[in-house]
């Protein structure tokens, strides 16, 4: 009997509350002139603080074509702002930056909605050794990271050399699959400075001060720092699952003017393998067998930062790569 009047007494709190709130947005309105869309794009600059209320915003209207904003076509996204506009008898001429607002960050939300379904298909692409295209990016990926040293084969143990677990690299790609590849591809063409230096760093053992000569002799060729390609492929990991549960919209809806897109995501990456790097090297693991651990504690602090509604992960790209990040 107590959980039914618990139960029930909630249900009438948030039946109050949401005539409350509606109430308030009513006397809002009387008293600006102003609905709310309007209200938000006005008192909220461009970017996340903006375009997650308007989102909210659509998102909870009783009106259909308010709900479905969120999930028309890019190409229709001006329609809709018409439709809108005149739906709220918003005279355009009169207030021609409420379009362009509204249109911006309606770009960004069913941007987002899209770059998902991108995402996702490209992770499921698994890699093929008989499609052409996915061999010239690994052997693109090679070249970029190991210039002055040849591949002598296909398979070969080389490929441990940056940082994967055995002589065929496409095993290590099921997780992610074609989009392990084209991250780390991106990473060690756009971000080569810093990818040749984290693969150096992941490639030397670690020692301390009581290490004996004996100790550093018969431990030379082991890094137990962590594998390069393996790291970044559990980034990617890292970064699709922030995208896929809507934690990467604060900075997408920053950094994005409008549509987000595979190079935006691509662009988080670098900056994720970036941090991660520093993270490993503070957090001063004994072994790899702590890789999942301080993986786990990096995720959360990600997190955080990005419940911060002006947070943007933006990489530090080299000098030579800045003009890339603003195009």
């Amino acid at each position: 009997m107590k959980h039914f009047l618990r139960v029930v007494t909630q249900f009438f709190v948030f039946l109050y509350c949401k005539c409350l709130w509606r109430g308030l947005k009513f006397v809002a309105r009387k008293l600006t002139g102003r609905c709310e869309l309007q209200r938000i794009c006005y008192n909220n600059k461009h970017g996340a603080r903006r375009t997650l209320k308007i989102e909210s915003s659509l998102r909870c209207s009783k009106n259909a074509l308010l709900q479905s904003a969120l999930s028309v076509h890019p190409d229709k996204v001006e329609k809709t702002i018409e439709d809108i506009m005149a739906l709220k008898k918003i005279n355009p001429d009169t207030n021609p930056q409420l379009g362009i607002s509204l249109q911006a960050s309606l770009l960004q939300i069913v941007g987002y909605r899209k770059l998902v379904g991108e995402v996702e298909k490209l992770r499921r692409e698994q890699y093929d050794c008989e499609n052409q295209e996915h061999e010239d990016m690994l052997m693109k990926l090679w070249k970029e990271l190991r210039p002055d040293s040849p591949l002598t084969g296909r398979i070969s143990k080389q490929w441990c050399e940056i940082g994967f677990q055995g002589s065929d690299p496409k095993t290590d790609f099921r997780g992610m699959g074609l989009l392990g590849l084209s991250n780390l591809l991106y990473f060690a063409e756009h971000d080569k400075t810093t990818a040749l230096q984290m693969l150096h760093d992941s490639l030397q053992p670690k020692h301390n001060e009581t290490n004996s000569p004996e100790w550093e002799q018969k431990n030379i060729d082991k890094a137990i720092g962590y594998s390069f390609a393996i790291v970044g492929i559990n980034i990617t990991d890292l970064a699709f699952s922030l995208l896929i549960s809507g934690a990467l919209k604060t900075h997408l809806y920053n950094v994005a003017p409008e549509t987000p897109s595979l190079r935006d995501l691509q662009q988080t990456f670098c900056y994720l393998m970036q941090e991660f790097q520093r993270f490993w090297v503070d957090e001063d693991p004994s072994d790899i067998m702590e890789f999942n651990r301080v993986r786990s504690k990096f995720h959360r602090r990600i997190l955080r930062q990005l419940k911060d509604l002006d947070t943007a992960l933006c990489p530090h790209f080299t000098a030579s790569d800045l003009h890339l990040v603003n195009l």
